[in-house]
């Protein structure tokens, strides 16, 4: 299991890092392009898109980075190597998008005010962006790990991309039909709304995992219940389950068994139990006999 494990993780990396790289590529070649695009026209719209795009350059780099960094190997200092870096860099990219989209509401109010003239050419433009953010998100989809919370931060970024490419669309048929300028602060302050909900959720869980959170798919109740089904089991307590980085749940238990019960296949047992049907490949048990004068002397447990 562990070695099956070790293969789909790097299968997964490998994945994710070429993934990341092409998508990098495309995005910074692109944004380019956009932003030069944004100043000629004077389009808020593609100039925040533009903007979004910038940081998605970034946001791309730093999780190809953190990828890049944790293939490090662990060490007496960091016993589980350096995998938690891809958190820090969902993090950033989660804070990353909250920051924009506080940009753009402040820059959007500004044009409300005093709407400018806007070339109605942005929209040709933000439908070459459109076309990029379709493919690098179809690349982040179907090559990364959906999983992975590093990987998700950027999609995260190119999606909001994407929705700001659209809106620069639709702002430019509406000043292009009628004239209406104020459709340009109007369309990014709705792309910044669905921006902000992406950082807050991807800061959200990128917090959770670096406060030792429980995985949302894991129901602690559950592997209780289980574990107490195998015979011999009488209670389980200090139970402690959290993650080092997306898709690397870790766990630790105390089981309390019968004296006469064989301690070394319950622990195969529990062990085969958690890693099949739980999904936890890294786990650590202890075995207590129901008269061990260790039982329930953390200050900790339940």
């Amino acid at each position: 299991m562990g070695h099956q494990h070790d293969h789909q993780h790097s299968h997964h990396h490998t994945n994710n890092k070429r993934v990341l790289f092409w998508s990098f590529l495309a995005i910074l070649t692109f944004m380019i392009v956009e932003v030069i695009g944004g100043i000629l026209t004077n389009s808020l719209a593609l100039l925040s898109d533009a903007g979004h795009m910038l940081s998605d350059a970034a946001a791309l780099g730093l999780s190809l980075l953190a990828f890049k960094i944790g293939e490090r190997k662990s060490n007496q200092q960091k016993t589980y190597g350096y995998k938690r870096f891809e958190i820090i860099a969902a993090f950033i990219n989660g804070l990353t998008l909250i920051a924009i989209s506080v940009y753009i509401f402040y820059e959007a109010f500004h044009r409300f005010v005093t709407p400018p003239t806007v070339s109605a050419n942005m929209m040709f433009i933000a439908i070459i962006g459109l076309i990029v953010n379709i493919v690098v998100a179809w690349l982040l989809i179907r090559g990364g790990s959906s999983e992975n919370l590093n990987i998700r931060s950027a999609l995260f970024h190119v999606l909001g991309d994407l929705l700001g490419s659209i809106g620069a669309i639709i702002a430019g048929i509406l000043i292009f039909a009628f004239g209406w300028n104020i459709a340009d602060p109007i369309a990014s302050v709705l792309v910044a709304i669905l921006i902000i909900f992406s950082g807050v959720r991807i800061t959200r869980d990128a917090i959770n995992i670096l406060m030792e959170g429980k995985p949302a798919h894991i129901d602690i109740d559950s592997i209780i219940q289980e574990l107490l089904q195998i015979d011999g089991v009488k209670d389980v307590h200090d139970v402690h389950v959290w993650s080092i980085t997306s898709e690397f749940p870790t766990m630790s238990c105390h089981i309390v068994v019968d004296e006469s019960v064989d301690r070394d296949e319950i622990l195969y047992q529990a062990t085969d139990l958690i890693k099949i049907k739980f999904h936890i490949s890294h786990c650590t048990l202890q075995i207590e006999g129901v008269n061990s004068t260790f039982r329930n002397t953390c200050n900790f447990c339940d």
